[in-house]
């Protein structure tokens, strides 16, 4: 973390695992409605893609919402590799 903050720890659950996520920060809040939330759009990075639960845009920006479930479960994919 570059200003020798400590990270933050979020805890998420998946079919009955806990995980700790680690953030190092943690910007603005939101609450968005559901639906304003858009499918990914085809030009999304692919690896994004894999991660990303859809977006939603905002103020002419596209903010990615992050599927955790979906990094979670690649997480024994990389372990394993």
């Amino acid at each position: 973390n570059e200003d020798g903050k400590p990270p933050m720890a979020i805890g998420v659950d998946l079919r009955g695992e806990s995980y700790g996520l680690l953030i190092d920060q943690i910007g603005e809040v939101l609450k968005l409605a559901d639906d304003g939330r858009e499918e990914n759009p085809v030009n999304l990075d692919p690896r994004m893609a894999k991660l990303a639960g859809g977006v939603h845009r905002l103020d002419g920006q596209l903010m990615v919402v992050l599927d955790v479930d979906r990094v979670l479960e690649i997480v024994p994919d990389l372990l394993a590799a």
